[in-house]
C-alpha cells in the first residue's frame, strides 16, 4: 500500500526532491526463479486438498511503513509466492474446489486478482504486471486487476466451507486506493460474511486437543483448566469443557469425536500447506542449494577476515557483502553476529561491538536466494585458535551435532536429532563439571534443535515422522553467560553450529558442508588470507 503524500506526489509532481518509498519488485519470473509450472501444479495439488464444496481464499502480504513515507522492501508472503509466483503487493488469489463462475466467465477453478497497471504510480515505485501480465507470465487460468475483486460476483454463500490463513489486522488503508489490501480484506469480510468473531486461536486449540486429547491427556487437561481460567471464550467453549468433564479414555473419545464443524476456517488451509510445503521438489532445491552455498561461503570469507580488531558489525558486513556479490537478494532473517556475552544471546541482532577481541564470535547467517532462506551458524575464534576452554565446550557442540546428523533419517521422529543432541551435551556438561544434575543441562542448551528450511526460515512442516525431501537445520548449542553457576572460566562462551540438511530416501546429505566444522579446519581456514586484507577506509 502507498503513503497517502505519495498519491499527492503524483497528481503535483513535485519533482525528484519528493521522498520516494522503496520500489516495489517486479512480478516477472527472474532467472533461475521457480517456473510458472511450479506455481501451476501447487495451485492445483491444494486445490485438490480442499473437500467438496470448498473455496481458498489467499491474500498478498501487507506493505509495511519503516518511517513517515519510507516502507521496508516489500517481500512476499511465502504462501502467496509458493502458489502464483506474484511479488506485488494488494493482491487475493481465490481457489474453487468445482469450477465457478467469475465475472461472468464460467469454469473457473483459480482467480488471481492484481494491482492494475498505472504508468504514473509505476515511475514511483516500480513496474507492475497488470492482470494480462499475470495471466500471461504466471499462466493463471483467470487474472483480473484487483478492483474486480468487488464485483467479480463470486457466490460466496453457496461454499460449504471457507478457508482462508489468519487475516492480517494492521493493514493501513489509503483513501486513494479503492482496491488496496484494506479494501480486500474488507470486501472478503462482507461478502462472504465472516463473522465478526471469528477467532483462529480456537480452531488451533480444536487441532491441539485432537492430536494431543489421548495420548498425552495428563499434559492437556492442566492446559485446558489453565486457558478456561484465563480466557472466558475457552471457559464458555462446549467443545472444551465436555473433554474437561470427561474421566476416561472412552468419555475422551466420545468427547473428541463431537468437534464442531465450522464453516470458516483457517486451520485447514494451514494443515494443507504444511504438508505441501514440507517436502521440496527438485526445483526447489536448485533454488536452496544455492541459497546454503552462498551462505557457507560468507562464513568462509569471514573466517579468512576476521581478527581481534573488527567489530560485530564489520562481520555482518563481509557476510551479507558476499550474498550480494553471489546475487542473493536478501537476508533470510537478521543476521546474528554476536562476541562473547552476546554469543549467549540467542536471537542477538545488535551486532554493535566494536571490537571482538578474543572472545569466540558466533555467527547465525543465511542468505536468500530467490525467495528461499539458508540458515547457517559457524562460531570462531577472532585470534585464529580457540583456548582451552573454548575448544572443549566446541567440541562438545560438534559431537551433539554429529549424534544429531545421525539421528536424522527417514522415517525418525521429527525430534530424534534434539534427543540425540541433547543425551550428548548433558553427558559432556556433567563430565566437564558445569551441571551436577542432567535436568539443569536446558540452562545451558535451552532451544530445539531443528526446524524445517525453505521459503521461510522456519518454514511450514508437519512436525511428522522425517521424510525424503525434507531439509531441516540441525543447531545445537552451548550458551554460559556470566554469572552462571559453574566455574568462571566457562563464563561468556556460547557456541552453536547449525547446518541444513536435506533427508533422502537412505539418509541426509548436509548441504552446508563447505563451511568448515572441525577446529582443525577452522583454525587452518582462518589461518589463510583474505580477499579484505589490503582493504582499508580513509579516517572520517
Amino acid at each position: 500500500m502507498k503513503p497517502l503524500c505519495l498519491a499527492a506526489g503524483l497528481l503535483l509532481a513535485t519533482g525528484p526532491a519528493f521522498a520516494q518509498p522503496t520500489p516495489a519488485a517486479s512480478s516477472a519470473p527472474a532467472a533461475e526463479s521457480l517456473s510458472p509450472a511450479f506455481h501451476k501444479q501447487r495451485r492445483e495439488l491444494l486445490r485438490q486438498a480442499l473437500p467438496p464444496g470448498a473455496v481458498a481464499v489467499l491474500f498478498a502480504a501487507p506493505v509495511r511503513n519503516r518511517a513517515n513515507d519510507v516502507n521496508y522492501i516489500y517481500h512476499q508472503n511465502p504462501d502467496f509466492y509458493y502458489l502464483t509466483g506474484y511479488q506485488e503487493p494488494d493482491a487475493v488469489l481465490v481457489l474453487f474446489k468445482e469450477p465457478q463462475t467469475v465475472s461472468g466467465q464460467p469454469g473457473i477453478t483459480e482467480a488471481l486478482f492484481v494491482q492494475p497497471r498505472d504508468p504514473r504510480r509505476e515511475q514511483w515505485t516500480g513496474r507492475r504486471l497488470g492482470a494480462e501480465g499475470a495471466k500471461k507470465q504466471l499462466q493463471l487460468q483467470f487474472a483480473a486487476d484487483n478492483t474486480e475483486f468487488a464485483k467479480a460476483g463470486i457466490k460466496w454463500a453457496g461454499f460449504s466451507s471457507v478457508q482462508f490463513l489468519d487475516l492480517p489486522a494492521d493493514v493501513r488503508d489509503s483513501p486513494a486506493d479503492p482496491a488496496d489490501l484494506f479494501d480486500l480484506l474488507a470486501t472478503f469480510r462482507r461478502q462472504a460474511a465472516v463473522p465478526t468473531d471469528f477467532n483462529p486461536e480456537q480452531e488451533a486449540l480444536y487441532q491441539t486437543m485432537q492430536q494431543r486429547g489421548i495420548a498425552n491427556a495428563d499434559r492437556l487437561r492442566p492446559m485446558l483448566e489453565n486457558l478456561s481460567r484465563q480466557q472466558p471464550a475457552v471457559a464458555q467453549d462446549d467443545y472444551v469443557q465436555r473433554y474437561l468433564k470427561a474421566t476416561t479414555e472412552t468419555e475422551r473419545r466420545q468427547a473428541l469425536a463431537a468437534r464442531p464443524v465450522l464453516r470458516f476456517t483457517a486451520q485447514a488451509l494451514n494443515s494443507a500447506l504444511n504438508e505441501l510445503r514440507a517436502v521440496k521438489t527438485a526445483e526447489e532445491m536448485a533454488l536452496l542449494r544455492r541459497a546454503v552455498r552462498i551462505s557457507a561461503a560468507g562464513q568462509r570469507e569471514v573466517m579468512k577476515a576476521a581478527h581481534a580488531g573488527l567489530g560485530e558489525r564489520e562481520l555482518q558486513g563481509i557476510h551479507e557483502f558476499v550474498y550480494r556479490k553471489y546475487d542473493a537478494e536478501f537476508e533470510g532473517y537478521p543476521s546474528i553476529v554476536g562476541a562473547g556475552a552476546n554469543g549467549c544471546i540467542l536471537h542477538y541482532e545488535t551486532n554493535n561491538k566494536p571490537l571482538v577481541g578474543n572472545d569466540l564470535v558466533l555467527m547465525d547467517c543465511g542468505a536468500e536466494y530467490r525467495g528461499y532462506s539458508a540458515d547457517v551458524t559457524r562460531t570462531i575464534p577472532p585470534s585464529g585458535k580457540f583456548s582451552p576452554a573454548q575448544r572443549q565446550i566446541y567440541e562438545l557442540v560438534l559431537a551433539a551435532q554429529e549424534a544429531g546428523f545421525a539421528a536424522s533419517q527417514p522415517g525418525a521422529a521429527f525430534q530424534a536429532p534434539d534427543q540425540a543432541a541433547r543425551q550428548v551435551v548433558t553427558a559432556g556438561l556433567l563430565k566437564l563439571g558445569i551441571i551436577k544434575q542432567p535436568e539443569e543441562a536446558r540452562r545451558y542448551f535451552p532451544h530445539g534443535t531443528s526446524h524445517y528450511l525453505g521459503l521461510d526460515v522456519h518454514d511450514r512442516g508437519s512436525y511428522g515422522p522425517l521424510a525424503a525431501g525434507n531439509v531441516i537445520t540441525v543447531e545445537p548449542g552451548i550458551y554460559i553467560p556470566e554469572g552462571s553457576p559453574c566455574d568462571p572460566k566457562w563464563w561468556n562462551i556460547g557456541v552453536r553450529i547449525e547446518d541444513d540438511l536435506l533427508i533422502t530416501p537412505t539418509g541426509y546429505e548436509n548441504l552446508s558442508r563447505e563451511a568448515p566444522r572441525t577446529v582443525a579446519d577452522i583454525e587452518a581456514l582462518m589461518a589463510q588470507p583474505s580477499a579484505l586484507d589490503g582493504f582499508t577506509l580513509p579516517q572520517l
